[in-house]
Order: C-alpha cells, then sequence, then structure tokens
C-alpha cells in the first residue's frame, strides 16, 4: 500500500505545505473534475483490483474484514480505494444509492473523497481517492525507527475536527467507527478523514448505527 512507514520520517512533510493551519477556507475543492462523483461498472473494478486479487487488499484486517477495502488502478492511471461491502449489508438498493449520492457530495482537502460506487445485482461497492502513505494506526503504533512526531501528532488532531466541522456543516453530522484506521495519509503527507466511516450502516433495508464514534452534542440533545 505504497511505501513502507520505515521510508518516512514522521516530522515528514514541512509546513510549505499549508501556509496556516488554522485557515479552513480552503477545505472544498469541489472544481476538481478529477474528483467528481460517477457510478462504475463491476468489471470496471474488478479489472482495476486484479479481480480482487488478495494482494491489494489493504484492509486492517485483511480477508476477515467484514467490508474488504482494496487498491486498485483504473484506465486512467488514477489509484482508487474500494471499498466492498459483504452482500447482506445493502440489501436495499434505492437507500445504497441514496447514502452513496449523499456522501459523493461532500468534497474537502481534509476528506479521503468518495468518487464513485458501484451497485450491480448483489453488488456494493464504494470508490475513493487512495491516499498511499497507510493509516495513522500504522504510524502510532508500527513504526519502525521511530514515532511519530508531536508537530504530525497536532496536525492529525487540527485536520481532523476541521473534516468533521465541515461534514457536519454539510448535513452529515454522524461518524461511524472513528478511529486511528479510519485517517489516512495523503501523497503530501497530510492527515485525511476517511469518507467511509460517513455511510450509514444498513441491515434488511432499514438504518441503524454501530460503534457510532462521533456525535454532536447538539444532536445528542435534539437528535
Amino acid at each position: 500500500m505504497g511505501p513502507r512507514c520505515s521510508k518516512l520520517s514522521l516530522c515528514w512533510w514541512q509546513t510549505h505545505h499549508k501556509s496556516s493551519l488554522n485557515d479552513a477556507s480552503d477545505l472544498e475543492n469541489g472544481n476538481d473534475d478529477s474528483a467528481s462523483f460517477s457510478e462504475f461498472s463491476f468489471d470496471q473494478l474488478r479489472t482495476a483490483t486484479s479481480g480482487f486479487s488478495a494482494d491489494s487488499i489493504v484492509s486492517e484486517h485483511g480477508v476477515k474484514a467484514p467490508n474488504v477495502v482494496y487498491k486498485g488502478r483504473l484506465e486512467d492511471e488514477r489509484w482508487i480505494a474500494v471499498k466492498r461491502f459483504n452482500r447482506s449489508a445493502w440489501p436495499d438498493t434505492r437507500q445504497f444509492l441514496e447514502e452513496a449520492k449523499a456522501v459523493g457530495q461532500l468534497r474537502s482537502e481534509r476528506l479521503a473523497n468518495l468518487i464513485g460506487f458501484c451497485c450491480e445485482g448483489d453488488e456494493r461497492l464504494l470508490v475513493a481517492e487512495f491516499m498511499p502513505f497507510e493509516t495513522l494506526s500504522k504510524h502510532l503504533f508500527h513504526w519502525d525507527s521511530q514515532p511519530m512526531k508531536w508537530a504530525m501528532r497536532v496536525r492529525v488532531a487540527l485536520y481532523l475536527a476541521q473534516a468533521l466541522e465541515y461534514c457536519s456543516s454539510k448535513g452529515r453530522a454522524l461518524y461511524h467507527d472513528l478511529n486511528a484506521y479510519r485517517i489516512l495519509f495523503d501523497q503530501d503527507g497530510n492527515p485525511r478523514l476517511s469518507c467511509f466511516g460517513l455511510m450509514k450502516n444498513s441491515r434488511d433495508g432499514k438504518s441503524y448505527s454501530t460503534n457510532l464514534a462521533f456525535t454532536p452534542p447538539e444532536y445528542l440533545r435534539t437528535g
């Protein structure tokens, strides 16, 4: 899944990548045509992931994960992350499409944005931007040579807060399973929040929540 942690020094990327960490005015980048939301065919995604090969799996729990995430490459050379849901996860096609399209409308430099979906037969897949520099969990708990620098830890906390604030401002206030595996690092070494946790879970056509890790206080008060 890209370069290994040992090749990175987690003071890594100098602050020239962002002139001001406190400036959240640049969060939306919806003008990027390459990030448009679209529908993919199952054959497209099967080809991109080498037939959903085990070698393409990037889920932290590998083939044992209930919904497996694969690294893939499209015909236009773009790298993508493909989340393939368990066949029983989304029995209601309409509900899956509504959720995917709602999350797909979000565009932020603090998110690993959703760029597409696939809904064919029993197959339910999401397609997101691929983040090449692993998860926060890898850098916190599985580093090979040195721990993450405090400057980067602070950046992670700030960018995560900005990502959640952006999602809340766009009507996606709830985030499921918020943990160190959900925070990824992009090609510039900046932390981003996975968009996959913004999808509601579904069972038997009804929405339900598991491990609802982030809920704004006002949502808890009013629903």
